[in-house]
């Protein structure tokens, strides 16, 4: 359906009418109330004085009407101050290009080294180890949220499994992950040095 100028007059008739967008709808046929009103938002028809238009009731207009007296006028409010618009806030300066995207490895290829696993702590890569044997070894369908949920191995191969032994309470990781995964700030900036 499209927006002759028949339809257009035909709409700004019924608008100024008083008609509901559903009604003008109707009678146009082919176009949604949606359609109407935003036809009369583009038109800039959007507001209407006085509300919905006069029912005809088939009584005559009476020819004269009782003059009224004149009320005073109220003094008219001061004017509001203008607010002027805020300054544009200028762009932000990038002084380094965007870092590239790591590199997606494709499944079955071996994983480069991980650079973050000369900062943990070796007492705590013992314990994982150690943990790791006693693990349930579970799929991803078997996990709960009283599990741990520690990933060991290439999600790319059949080897891969979570630990699966029971997590610390408000923690996704059983002991001896969260001692891996959590650790304080300051330790890892010592372990740097």
């Amino acid at each position: 359906m499209s927006w002759t100028d028949e339809r257009v007059e035909l709409l700004k008739k019924m608008w100024g009418e008083g008609q509901s967008a559903s009604q003008i709808a109707k009678e146009l046929g082919g176009v949604t109330r949606n359609a109407v009103i935003g036809k009369v938002h583009r038109l800039g028809l959007s507001n209407r004085t006085g509300g919905a238009a006069p029912q005809a009731t088939g009584k005559p207009a009476e020819a004269t009407a009782a003059p009224q007296p004149k009320a005073k006028e109220a003094p008219k409010p001061a004017p509001k101050p203008v607010r002027e618009a805020p300054a544009p806030r200028p762009e932000p300066v990038v002084s380094s290009p965007i870092p590239a995207r790591k590199q997606i490895i494709p499944a079955g290829q071996p994983l480069p080294p991980q650079p973050s696993a000369n900062e943990i702590d070796p007492a705590a890569l013992a314990k994982v180890s150690e943990i790791e044997k006693k693990s349930k070894k579970l799929s991803l369908m078997e996990l709960t949220e009283r599990t741990c949920k520690w990933p060991v191995g290439d999600p790319a191969t059949e080897d891969f499994w979570f630990c699966g032994l029971p997590a610390q309470a408000g923690k996704p990781y059983c002991e001896a992950h969260v001692g891996v995964a959590f650790q304080p700030m300051s330790s890892r900036r010592d372990r740097r040095r």
